[in-house]
This record gives structure tokens, C-alpha cells and sequence, in this order.
């Protein structure tokens, strides 16, 4: 039962998964089990909260580049992450798409 896959519909904008096609609008329309439902829902926590951090600091010290800012570094970590997982689980179409985002693509050597 736990290896029987579901189809799921996420969006990375809203940072919800979705049972439903027509729950609300979605992104990504993905197939897995159940197992990595918790996963998904994890990262958007994670970065909801660096969010909510980076928000705060801005208003406390928003002369601070954003590469020097860590919680950047952090959200940028978890939405390669997020896209890695998307792109386990979804059409081929859509991995071709993922696979030209900058998160996805190694950096250019110097």
C-alpha cells in the first residue's frame, strides 16, 4: 500500500501540494506515494519561515546585499531542493523545464 502512487498538483508560487486539479491553480502536476507528501510540505515550512526571517531582517539591517545574507542561501538550497523533487515525480515535459531553471543547472566555472 505505501509504494501505490498518488497523483498530486503543487505549486511552488503558492507553496501548497494539492489533492485535487481544480483545488486551486497549481504548477506542477506530479505522481508519487504518499511517503513524499511530508517532504514537500517540510520544504514549504522551511522556507516559509526564512522567509518570514529575511522579511524581519530587511527592516532591521537593509543595507545587507542579498548574497551576504544567509537565509537567502537557505531558501535558494530548498527550492533546488523542491525542484529536485518535483522533478522526480512529474512528466517529461516539465523536466525539461525544470532542467533549464538557473536552480538546476550547474553554476559556470571561471
Amino acid at each position: 500500500m505505501a509504494n501505490d502512487k498518488v497523483r498530486m498538483y503543487v505549486s511552488v508560487k503558492n507553496q501548497q501540494v494539492y489533492p485535487h486539479k481544480h483545488a486551486a491553480p497549481w504548477e506542477y502536476e506530479v505522481e508519487m506515494s504518499k511517503e513524499f507528501l511530508p517532504v514537500f510540505h517540510q520544504l514549504f515550512s522551511q522556507i516559509g519561515k526564512l522567509e518570514f526571517r529575511n522579511f524581519l531582517r530587511g527592516h532591521t539591517l537593509p543595507y545587507l546585499p542579498y548574497h551576504y545574507d544567509r537565509d537567502n542561501h537557505d531558501i535558494d538550497l530548498r527550492t533546488k531542493k523542491l525542484y529536485a523533487l518535483i522533478h522526480e515525480f512529474t512528466d517529461d515535459e516539465s523536466k525539461r523545464f525544470i532542467e533549464q531553471l538557473p536552480y538546476f543547472r550547474e553554476p559556470a566555472k571561471r
